[in-house]
């Protein structure tokens, strides 16, 4: 196996591959310290198909995404889209440094997660569907995409976002990683997280042509919404279970 080598300060570090490729990357802190971080290509590769499969999957994101598409554009929705990423960005380094051992401690802040969840879907799904009959009328309006800062905080109430974190750290991440690892993986993600949930919208904006009738326009949104409620039946299985 070839071997890798990384340059701090003029000195040389070696890194042999045993049974798969691992990159060593080196970094000197304030201090002058030397601190290593082994990148293991074979476990990112895993991550990558984890990112990819679980953000390109249906869910309450991607639906609102191609709701907005057919409704206001590609470029309109692009920054909804951005605020989905970089508000998992946030959360997933928020839960790699231990965000998550909060929730173990205080059970109640996962009831009350729910219950801000439910109440956030419910009002996206009335504007999901209000927003159809607004477009329709042939009358300007005030009605736009969702903000980024808006689709940034939705998703610490989004229940697939909460799997899809827990998973990923808790599937490749070591029981301790340090602060590095976490916000490495947590770019990583979102960086492919992006390109994967702007598919939709892109695929929103192509159904316009085939959704200029207002019937048609009404049925779409109003499937939509009820998308975005069932999106939250899991949520509530768990809470009976």
């Amino acid at each position: 196996m070839d071997r890798l080598r990384s340059v701090q300060k003029g000195t040389e570090r070696w890194c042999d591959g045993a049974s798969h490729a691992v990159l060593c990357l080196c970094f000197a802190d304030r201090h002058g310290h030397t601190v290593d971080m082994n990148i293991d290509t074979s476990l990112w590769l895993s991550m990558a198909g984890f990112a990819i499969a679980t953000s390109i999957t249906p869910g309450p994101n991607n639906t609102m995404l191609l709701a907005s598409g057919v409704n206001f554009g590609f470029r309109a929705t692009l920054p909804h889209a951005l605020g989905i990423s970089l508000g998992g960005l946030c959360m997933w380094v928020a839960v790699g440094l231990g965000l998550g051992q909060v929730f173990v401690q205080w059970p109640v802040l996962q009831d009350a997660m729910r219950v801000v969840g439910l109440l956030y879907v419910c009002y996206l799904a009335f504007r999901t569907w209000r927003g159809a009959n607004v477009s329709m009328s042939g009358v300007t309006t005030s009605a736009r995409p969702l903000s980024p800062w808006a689709a940034a905080a939705f998703q610490w109430v989004n229940p697939k976002v909460w799997f899809m974190v827990l998973g990923y750290f808790g599937s490749f991440m070591p029981e301790h990683p340090s602060v590095l690892m976490v916000l490495a993986a947590s770019v990583f993600f979102s960086v492919l997280n992006f390109p994967c949930i702007s598919v939709w919208a892109y695929a929103g904006a192509k159904l316009q042509r085939y959704l200029s009738q207002p019937l048609y326009l009404r049925i779409f949104n109003a499937s939509m919404a009820l998308l975005l409620l069932a999106s939250m039946v899991p949520l509530l299985i768990s809470v009976k279970a």
